[in-house]
């Protein structure tokens, strides 16, 4: 299970039962992602908008103390207290998001210049993450946000968009559902029943995608 998988199902108290659980979601992330180009249009890294479900918003809030009065809003101080928590990452964690251009996997920063905050129930935050160094967009760069693991779900809601790039749009790509339950079920019917087994890390094929393409001269 990933870090922020495991955080979160020990927020839950499932922690024990997290393998054997894992056939749906048990976190809903909305999911927001833009990516950043310089004056060159050149693609300098993602802006990750993640937008919590209530339950697990309200789990996170009552674990740590927040709102005590219940009356779903934070003081600045509360607000302090939670930014960066979903932030502190083990090292070689990816984040749960995943960027490629023709097929080969593109590095990435870890979290930077977080951002939180509570409102109608919901926990929503923001980091930003870089390229090692500006990409030319020459051919469509994808990218995917998802839970290996498929204890957390995120699903783009919050659109995919693009920020200084006139000539480059964005559109967000849905997975074949059909083929990857296939498969995970072919998966989960190969597991081992006599010992406990790694859960198929099939998230990938659940995913949704932002695909980037821009006009080249």
């Amino acid at each position: 299970m990933n870090p922020l998988a495991q955080r979160l199902a020990l927020t839950f108290g499932v922690l024990g039962c997290a393998q054997t659980a894992q056939a749906h979601p048990h976190v809903f992330i909305d999911t927001g992602l833009e990516v950043i180009f310089d004056d060159q249009q050149r693609a300098t890294g993602l802006r990750i908008t993640w937008s919590y479900d209530d339950l697990t918003s309200l789990q996170i809030i009552t674990d740590k103390g927040l709102d005590p009065d219940f009356d779903g809003t934070l003081t600045p101080e509360e607000t302090a207290q939670l930014n960066g928590f979903d932030m502190h990452w083990d090292a070689g964690y990816p984040g749960d998001t995943y960027a490629s251009m023709a097929g080969q996997p593109l590095a990435l920063s870890g979290p930077a210049d977080w951002t939180v905050d509570y409102k109608e129930a919901k926990i929503q935050s923001t980091h930003l993450r870089s390229f090692a160094q500006p990409i030319a967009l020459t051919q469509p760069l994808l990218v995917q946000v998802y839970d290996p693991t498929l204890y957390v779900g995120y699903y783009l809601k919050l659109g995919a968009t693009v920020t200084n790039a006139p000539e480059c749009s964005a559109r967000i790509v849905l997975p074949d559902l059909d083929a990857a339950r296939t498969k995970l079920d072919a998966a989960i019917a190969a597991l081992p029943q006599d010992a406990e087994a790694a859960y198929p890390a099939l998230g990938a094929d659940f995913a949704e995608a932002m695909e980037v393409t821009c006009l080249t001269p």
